[in-house]
């Protein structure tokens, strides 16, 4: 069950840095956006609060999976219930994110796999 283990930890710190960057580009976008409408309208509200608000969502989601896979190839207890957390949220996204999830949750679930987190 290591390997298995290593492999979530890996699926988990490499989404979760996509999940960065794609934050990043999110936000220049929006601000891109955001310069071609007048800030006193409400589209320019909108286009400034979801600019900054999706990403940060999505970069402290993204924050959490790198922090949760780093703890699970070090075999922490927390970082195991945090991921499969974080992996039934992740079932959300269908089709990537619901295999990965389900693929999470079946690998930490396993009474081999709790045995290394003790």
């Amino acid at each position: 069950m290591k390997k298995h283990v290593t492999l979530v930890a890996a699926l988990q710190i490499g989404f979760s840095a996509m999940g960065i960057i794609g934050a990043v580009i999110l936000f220049f976008v929006f601000s891109f956006a955001g310069s071609f409408v007048d800030q006193g309208n409400i589209e320019g509200l909108v286009l400034r609060f979801l600019g900054t608000f999706l990403p940060a969502i999505i970069t402290l989601a993204s924050l959490l999976g790198l922090l949760g896979g780093i703890g699970l190839l070090n075999y922490q207890k927390w970082a195991r219930v945090l991921v499969m957390i974080l992996a039934a949220i992740g079932c959300l996204a269908f089709p990537i994110g619901t295999i990965c999830g389900v693929y999470s949750l079946w690998v930490l679930m396993q009474d081999d796999t709790a045995k290394l987190f003790t």
